[in-house]
């Protein structure tokens, strides 16, 4: 099984300018997994992306990489 919070990281870190920022915090319950992204305040733009491009994509690439887990993965950025 993946490490989801490691996965995330490595792909907010790798297209952000301040990759030392890249945090990411993982809250389990039941049912779901809430993973919380922080980046540097000059990088939300970068994550975000044009019409949430780029977040959409990150939490596609989350939830395939989560195929394995029978839980709910959720992806929230701040």
């Amino acid at each position: 099984m993946t490490d989801l919070k490691t996965t995330l990281r490595d792909i907010a870190a790798a297209i952000v300018d301040h990759p030392d920022d890249v945090t990411v915090i993982s809250e389990e319950t039941e049912t779901t997994i809430t993973l919380t992204l922080s980046v540097h305040p000059d990088d939300m733009g970068m994550v975000i992306g044009r019409q949430g491009r780029i977040a959409k994509a990150i939490r596609t690439v989350i939830k395939a990489a989560s195929t394995g887990i029978d839980k709910k993965v959720n992806v929230d950025i701040r």
